[in-house]
C-alpha cells in the first residue's frame, strides 16, 4: 500500500497524464485500481492494444477501453515526472488528432481559432495575421501555461486542454488613437507591478516586481522558488475577482497599481484530509493483533509506528531543511523555517532569522532586564528521533510558549557535511574547542540536540546540552532549570547595571553642573570684558572731544583782538558775564566790535555758543539769537552790560 507522500505523487502524475482536474474523481479512479498508476491511466486513456508501459520495469497491465471525449489530453505539472505513458516498442498505435479551441484576445477584439493538435504555433499566427492584419514578425503570442514557445512548436507537445485563452502583444506597433481602452491596456502591459506577498506560515513578506505582461502562472512559479510550496498546493488570498485564469496577464487581472498585497499559504493535502476522515471511521472497528512489544519506545512519546518509521526516512523528504553551502545564514534559516512548518505545522518555536552573531546580539548584548537565554536547535534528518522530537516535544504548546517568552531560538541543520563543518567552525569560535568536540563526537541517533547558552561578561557559557531521546516533561524541567540559573545571574547583572547607571548619572550631573558653572564664568568674563571695552571706547571719545574743544578754544583765544584800554579814543563797552558756576568773566570790547567776537570770547573760556546761550537781564533776551555781525552798539550792549550764561536744553 502506498504511503501518503507516494499517493500525492501518484495523484499528481495521474492528473498530469489524464488531464482530470477534479481531485475527487481522480482519487476514486486510483482507488478502483488499488493506486496502480499504470492501470489507472490505461483505464482512462484508450490504446489500440490496451497496454501502457511504465519507465521502471516494463511491466504491462491490460486496461479497459475508455471514452476519450470525457477526459481531455494531459497537461504537464511540476511534479509529473515520475511516470510518462509510452507506446510499446513493437507496435505503432495510431491516434486520432485532437481539436483544440483557442480564444485569442487583441486589444478590443476576440478571435476564435480551431486547429488540430498536430499544427504548430506558427500556423496560429498565420491565421491571426489574416484576421487582425498584423504581420507575424510584429506579433507576440502570450498566455501559454508553459511560458513563451517557438513558432515551430507542435501544439501536441504542449499537452494543452481543449479550451485555451491567449492574447497578442504588439510592442512595436503604436496603439490606435481611437481606442483609449486599448491604449490603457498597452500602457499597463509596459508597467511594472510591485506584488507584496506574505508567506503565511513563516510571516515573511516578499516584494516582487513583475511586468504587466507577466502571467499569474509566472507569479505562482516564482513564489514556488521562494517558499518551496508547489503551485498546486498554494492557497492564495487577495487576487481580484477578475483573476480567474492563471494564463491571464497581470495588466488584465485587475491588480492595484503600483502595489498590490497578496497572501500565500500551503493547502492541506486532499489525500491526507480524506484519509484522516476515513481513519476516524475505520479506527473504531479496528482491533490490533500485535502484542505491542515492538513499539514500546515509540508509545512512550505518544506516537504510532507509522510516525516513527514513515516520517523518519529522509528519502521521503521533498526538500532538505537547509540548502547546502548557503552564502547567507538568514536565507538558510528562512528555508529551514518554511520546511519545518510544512513538515510539523505552524505551532513551533519562532526561529531567529539571521546569523549566529546576530542572535548573540539579540539575546545578550542588550540591557540586563531585556536579556534572554539562547537556545540552539541542531537538526539531523538521518536520526530516527528527529521527527518524534520535533512533532511531540519541540512543537508542544507548552514548550513553544516557554521558549518564546524566555529564549531566543536559533536553528541549524547538520544533515549535510558542509553545513555540519560550517557550524562546527562557528561553535569553535564562539564556545571553544570543548563544545565543538562534544558536538563533533555525537552519533547520528543522538540527534537532534538542544543547546542552552547563557551570555556572560567575558564569554558565552553552555548551560545544557539536551539530546533528542527525552520527553516533554524532562525537556521542560531542563529548560526551567537553565532559566533559574539565568535568572539568578540576571538579577546580579541588573543590580550591577543599576549601580553603574546610578554612578554614571551622578557623574553626568556633576559634569553638567561643572559645564554650566564654566559657561556662567565665561559669560561673566565676557560681559566684563565688553563693559571695559565700552568704557574705554567712551573714554577715548570723550578725550577726543575734549582735545577737539581745547583746540577750538585755543584757536578762538588766539584769534581774539586785543582787549582795548579804558582810556581809548574809540568808545569802549565793558561786559560782565556770569558763568553757570557763579564766576564772572569781565572784558572790554570796542563798541564797534561785532557780537561774534563776544561769542568767540565766551567759547574760548569753555562755553561754546552752540551749547550755551547768552542772556541779558533787563530786558531779558537771548543774545545768541541776535545777528552776530551787528556791533555791540547796535545790539545795545554799550557802555556796559551784565550777561549770564545758561546751558541749552
Amino acid at each position: 500500500m502506498a504511503s501518503n507522500m507516494d499517493r500525492e505523487m501518484i495523484l499528481a502524475d495521474f492528473q498530469a497524464c489524464t488531464g482530470i482536474e477534479n481531485i475527487d474523481e481522480a482519487i476514486t479512479l486510483l482507488e478502483q485500481n488499488n493506486w496502480d498508476l499504470v492501470a489507472a491511466i490505461n483505464g482512462v486513456i484508450p490504446q489500440e492494444n490496451g497496454i501502457l508501459q511504465s519507465d521502471f520495469g516494463g511491466e504491462t497491465m491490460p486496461g479497459p477501453p475508455f471514452d476519450p471525449a470525457s477526459h481531455p489530453a494531459p497537461a504537464p505539472t511540476p511534479s509529473s515526472s515520475a511516470f510518462r505513458p509510452v507506446m510499446p516498442s513493437r507496435q505503432i498505435v495510431e491516434r486520432q488528432p485532437r481539436m483544440l479551441d483557442f480564444r485569442v484576445e487583441y486589444r478590443d477584439r476576440n478571435v476564435d481559432v480551431v486547429l488540430e493538435d498536430s499544427c504548430t504555433v506558427g500556423e496560429i499566427k498565420q491565421i491571426l495575421e489574416n484576421e487582425l492584419q498584423i504581420p507575424v514578425p510584429k506579433m507576440l503570442l502570450k498566455g501559454w501555461k508553459t511560458g513563451d514557445v517557438e513558432d515551430s512548436t507542435v501544439l501536441k507537445s504542449l499537452h494543452l486542454p481543449k479550451n485555451n485563452s491567449l492574447y497578442v502583444l504588439t510592442p512595436d506597433l503604436p496603439p490606435p488613437s481611437s481606442s483609449s481602452h486599448a491604449g490603457a491596456l498597452q500602457e499597463s502591459l509596459n508597467q511594472n507591478f510591485m506584488l507584496i506577498i506574505t508567506h503565511r506560515e513563516v510571516q515573511r513578506e516578499y516584494n516582487l516586481n513583475f511586468s504587466g505582461s507577466s502571467t499569474i502562472q509566472e507569479v505562482k512559479r516564482n513564489v514556488y522558488d521562494l517558499t518551496s510550496i508547489p503551485v498546486r498546493h498554494q492557497l492564495w488570498e487577495g487576487w481580484p475577482a477578475s483573476a480567474t485564469d492563471d494564463s491571464m496577464c497581470l495588466a488584465e487581472s485587475g491588480l492595484s497599481y503600483p502595489c498590490h498585497r497578496l497572501t500565500v499559504g500551503r493547502r492541506t493535502s486532499p489525500i491526507q484530509t480524506r484519509e484522516q476522515s476515513e481513519e476516524q471511521i475505520t479506527d473504531v472497528h479496528m482491533v490490533s493483533d500485535s502484542d505491542g512489544d515492538d513499539f514500546e519506545d515509540a508509545s512512550e512519546f505518544g506516537v504510532d509506528d507509522g510516525e516513527v518509521f514513515g516520517m523518519a526516512s529522509s528519502a521521503l523528504r521533498k526538500s532538505p531543511m537547509m540548502p547546502e553551502n548557503a552564502e547567507n545564514e538568514g536565507d538558510a534559516l528562512l528555508q529551514f523555517t518554511a520546511e519545518f512548518s510544512s513538515r510539523y505545522g505552524d505551532c513551533h518555536p519562532v526561529f531567529f532569522i539571521g546569523s549566529l552573531e546576530a542572535a548573540f546580539q539579540e539575546a545578550f548584548y542588550v540591557k540586563a532586564r531585556d536579556r534572554k537565554l539562547l537556545a540552539i536547535y541542531l537538526h539531523h534528518d538521518e536520526s530516527v528521533l528527529t521527527n518524534v522530537f520535533c512533532s511531540q516535544m519541540l512543537c508542544a504548546e507548552s514548550i513553544v510558549s516557554y521558549l518564546s517568552q524566555n529564549f531566543i531560538t536559533w536553528a541549524w541543520d547538520l544533515t549535510k557535511d558542509a553545513n555540519r563543518a560550517r557550524f562546527l567552525t562557528m561553535c569553535n569560535r564562539h564556545f571553544g574547542s570543548v563544545i565543538a568536540q562534544t558536538i563533533r563526537t555525537q552519533k547520528t541517533d543522538q540527534f537532534p540536540l538542544f543547546l542552552i547558552i547563557m551570555g556572560k561578561r567575558s564569554s558565552n557559557e553552555v548551560l545544557n546540552v539536551i539530546q533528542g531521546n527525552t520527553t516533554v516533561d524532562e525537556l521542560m524541567m531542563r529548560l526551567m532549570a537553565a532559566m533559574e540559573i539565568f535568572s539568578a545571574q540576571q538579577q546580579e547583572d541588573i543590580k550591577d547595571e543599576d549601580e553603574r547607571e546610578a554612578r554614571e548619572n551622578v557623574k553626568r550631573e556633576q559634569d553638567e553642573a561643572y559645564r554650566l558653572s564654566l559657561e556662567a564664568d565665561r559669560a561673566k568674563r565676557e560681559a566684563h570684558e565688553r563693559e571695559m571695552a565700552e568704557q574705554f571706547r567712551l573714554e577715548q571719545i570723550r578725550k577726543e572731544q575734549e582735545e577737539e574743544r581745547e583746540a577750538i578754544r585755543l584757536s578762538l583765544e588766539q584769534a581774539l583782538p586785543p582787549e582795548p584800554k579804558e582810556e581809548n579814543a574809540e568808545p569802549v563797552s565793558k561786559l560782565r558775564i556770569r558763568t553757570p558756576s557763579g564766576e564772572f568773566l569781565e572784558r572790554r570790547f570796542l563798541a564797534s566790535s561785532k557780537l561774534q567776537i563776544v561769542f568767540d570770547f565766551v567759547a574760548s573760556k569753555g562755553f561754546p555758543w552752540d551749547e550755551f546761550k547768552l542772556l541779558s537781564t533787563f530786558p531779558r533776551r537771548d543774545v545768541t539769537q541776535l545777528d552776530p555781525n551787528k556791533s555791540l552798539l547796535e545790539v545795545k550792549l554799550f557802555p556796559q552790560e551784565t550777561l549770564f550764561l545758561e546751558a541749552k536744553e
